[in-house]
């Protein structure tokens, strides 16, 4: 069975996290991505550590098949071409192939494309109905716009590490670079929609995606700018401030998160927990209440839940129709039978040796009911596809690529 975007052409020119990540789906759905790095530098992760290789995981390389692990994760499905962009003869060679395209993804800091002739404006003359993404930290407008970011900037910058950790404790990010994944899937959602848009009219068009806009866009569901009215702490913890109890509580042999997110399911906690005489109590009967006093309400609940394994809490809290979950380490969610059950836990193939490698990656997420959806090709060696996306793409012949590899333009 055809993808979704079997037949979409996709010239990859991002690096790092957020671009790659958008490709990385693109590709799940059938679109032919093709990954244009450097000749000179290349994919600075490609081979960047923690590795993977014949000898396992590891910081070091230790033999000449070892390959980044984030590389092997993010390159799935894709295919890999050098080209200099910084030459005249390289662009021209890009700029032929962005003629037979589709998309262009680049997240290059602001200004960059410009510079190097590849932005939209150049673009669009070689192909009017080109579909062009740019990912930044802070977007192409605005007196931000030229600033540089990572993720940690980034979640500094909107506010989420002022709101995340425990109240009185100095600021902390989230554990993974939620801003790079987020504005790459928000990026990915916009490529689809502006192909449906050219669909349907013939149009192509820019798209511009921030980091710092995709993050606050999560975070501000959360009527974060009336805490201080409120009265509450920017950090809350593990808490919503609409609910209570709503945290991770302690069992006799590790944590469990449980969270009551309606009268019914306070009441049905209640039961669970032995304790319908609080029922009687009106404070504890409503919910304002136990949100400004959420410290008494957790007593209560870890008065029941210490005492317990996490096995007995979960079986007891489900069978009452409460959400809860055991707090896992990754090994233990590596094992989880439900996302092993929906192929979320995927191993991951280094091209150098053929093999799989030994780390995991994640499957696509999204299930469509009348299309496949997957990677189905590790990441590639760098370079790998040249010969026959220059010839595809570029018309150039294999004699043509050779003469250009040794002149650095490949």
């Amino acid at each position: 069975m055809s993808k979704i975007l079997d037949g979409v052409v996709v010239l990859d020119l991002t690096r790092f996290f957020s671009g790659p990540q958008c490709t990385l789906l693109l590709a799940a759905m059938g679109a032919e991505v093709i990954k244009i790095d450097d000749p000179k530098g290349g994919d600075p992760t490609a081979f960047a550590p923690p590795y993977d290789g014949p000898g396992g995981v590891s910081f070091e390389r230790r033999s000449d098949k070892d390959m980044g692990l984030a590389y092997l994760k993010r390159a799935r499905g894709k295919k890999s071409v050098t080209l200099d962009l910084k030459s005249d003869q390289g662009r021209r060679i890009f700029l032929d192939m962005v003629a037979k395209a589709d998309v262009v993804v680049e997240n290059f800091r602001c200004g960059v494309a410009s510079r190097l002739g590849v932005d939209y404006a150049a673009l669009r003359q070689a192909n009017p109905e080109i579909i062009y993404c740019a990912l930044t930290g802070y977007g192409s407008s605005g007196s931000a716009k030229n600033d540089k970011a990572y993720d940690l900037m980034v979640q500094a910058a909107v506010g989420l590490m002022s709101m995340t950790g425990q109240p009185g404790e100095p600021p902390v990010k989230t554990a993974s670079a939620l801003s790079d994944a987020i504005s790459g899937v928000f990026a990915a959602h916009g490529i689809v929609a502006a192909l449906l848009h050219r669909e349907r009219t013939g149009e192509g068009q820019a798209i511009d995606v921030a980091m710092s806009d995709s993050l606050f866009s999560l975070i501000f569901d959360e009527p974060i700018d009336c805490y201080e009215r409120l009265n509450l702490a920017p950090r809350q913890g593990n808490r919503i401030m609409r609910f209570s109890p709503f945290n991770v509580f302690q069992a006799s042999d590790g944590w469990v998160a449980i969270g009551a997110a309606t009268h019914s399911e306070w009441l049905a906690l209640l039961e669970a927990m032995g304790r319908p005489d609080l029922k009687d109590d009106a404070n504890m009967m409503q919910i304002g209440w136990r949100i400004v006093h959420n410290a008494e309400v957790d007593a209560v609940v870890t008065q029941w839940t210490a005492s317990r394994t996490k096995d007995a809490i979960v079986e007891a809290l489900a069978s009452a129709g409460i959400a809860c979950s055991p707090v896992r380490s990754a090994d233990e969610v590596m094992r989880w039978p439900q996302l092993l059950e929906r192929e979320m836990i995927v191993r991951l193939v280094n091209p150098l040796t053929g093999t799989s490698a030994a780390a995991s990656a994640p499957g696509f997420p999204i299930k469509f009911s009348r299309t496949p959806a997957g990677y189905d090709s590790p990441a590639p060696v760098p370079g790998a596809h040249s010969e026959e996306i220059f010839a595809r793409y570029a018309n150039l012949s294999a004699a043509d690529v050779r003469r250009l590899r040794g002149e650095g333009i490949i």
